[in-house]
């Protein structure tokens, strides 16, 4: 299954109407110009206070676009012109009258392309914004802003996965990944990644602990500061093993021991992720991340995504409870074998 059809049934009514009302709040007031903003806060035992809920909503892709070849930054005037352009497009969705569709068409993308393919652009909440830093992409590292590029190794597991899927789409459920089986969220990561809606995570911290629970799929990761060593090589998790500590005001979380199971990107369990959190202010998070997985890429990469504080709380994300693509995406398999005979 591809990554559109990946996103299907996997959403709550609560967090519809919070990233609703909190859509409207961002597109209405924007954002504040950096020397309006409060400084950041610190926590009663002195550190940078991280603790909150953080949008990372943007419509600045991961990768730059090759029309943009060697250009980092947009002028205002290009970034202005790609904000409004994402709201006009919200609006006029919104405001399309409805119209019914057969099976497997969209009613937003029918002769237009405007929607991933799973629901129609009520669901949707991808951002409004090219961020602050107006980059054309997250992606800071490799300079051209794009992947860097496959080992042969890479290269050939990536073309074996796409051939094996063409041909063994749904034989069970081990086929599809991790965020269809509500295993992890689409941009969850970790590192997370902005996608098609709930895009929030929800930083706890004390003393000695960090706590990072992404919206989608509510995924959790209990990061130490304590120096307690990482967990053995052999003993592999979904969201990989984090361990952090301070540099300066800059927390830095590296994780290692990831389940290649996850399917993120194709990462085997050799990847490493190093991220880095730093409060600019009291609206403002910056999130850092780099990959490192040779057996995957033949370099690291780095992305920069600012996340914006988001007044609203996160709700639960009941994706098993409302996972209905998985029975239906395996039913439709067994009728299609069906059909066609021994």
């Amino acid at each position: 299954m591809n990554d559109q059809k990946e996103r299907d049934s996997h959403i709550g009514v609560g967090t519809v109407v919070a990233v609703m009302v909190a859509s409207a709040v961002f597109i209405l007031a924007g954002v504040q110009p950096a020397a309006a903003q409060a400084p950041a806060p610190r926590t009663a035992w002195g550190q940078p206070d991280l603790q909150g809920v953080w949008d990372f909503r943007t419509i600045t892709p991961m990768q730059r676009p090759e029309r943009y070849g060697d250009q980092e930054f947009l002028t205002a005037e290009e970034a202005a012109a790609l904000d409004q352009a994402a709201v006009d497009r919200e609006a006029r969705l919104w405001n399309k009258p409805s119209e019914r569709t057969t099976s497997g068409e969209n009613v937003d993308r029918r002769g237009a392309g405007e929607a991933p393919g799973s629901y129609n652009q009520f669901w949707i909440d991808s951002g409004t914004k090219s961020i602050d830093t107006r980059r054309t992409a997250l992606i800071i590292y490799p300079p051209n802003g794009r992947y860097p590029s496959l080992t042969a190794a890479g290269q050939r597991r990536a073309d074996e996965r796409r051939a094996y899927a063409a041909e063994h789409p749904a034989d069970t459920w081990e086929n599809f990944s991790s965020g269809v089986r509500c295993i992890l969220g689409f941009n969850a990561g970790p590192p997370f990644t902005p996608s098609a809606y709930n895009n929030n995570m929800q930083l706890f911290q004390t003393p000695d602990t960090v706590v990072v629970m992404t919206e989608m799929v509510n995924t959790s990761r209990v990061i130490p500061l304590d120096g307690t060593p990482h967990l053995d090589p052999d003993v592999l998790q979904w969201s990989g093993d984090s361990r952090g500590h301070w540099e300066g005001d800059t927390l830095v979380v590296e994780t290692r021991n990831f389940d290649a199971k996850r399917k993120w990107r194709g990462t085997t369990s050799s990847a490493r992720l190093v991220e880095r959190f730093s409060r600019v202010d009291a609206d403002t998070l910056e999130y850092t991340f780099t990959v490192t997985d040779p057996e995957n890429w033949t370099s690291p990469w780095t992305a920069s995504v600012p996340l914006r504080l988001n007044p609203e709380p996160m709700f639960e994300f009941a994706c098993h409870e409302g996972n209905y693509s998985m029975p239906v995406m395996l039913g439709g398999a067994r009728v299609e074998e069906a059909a066609e005979g021994p």
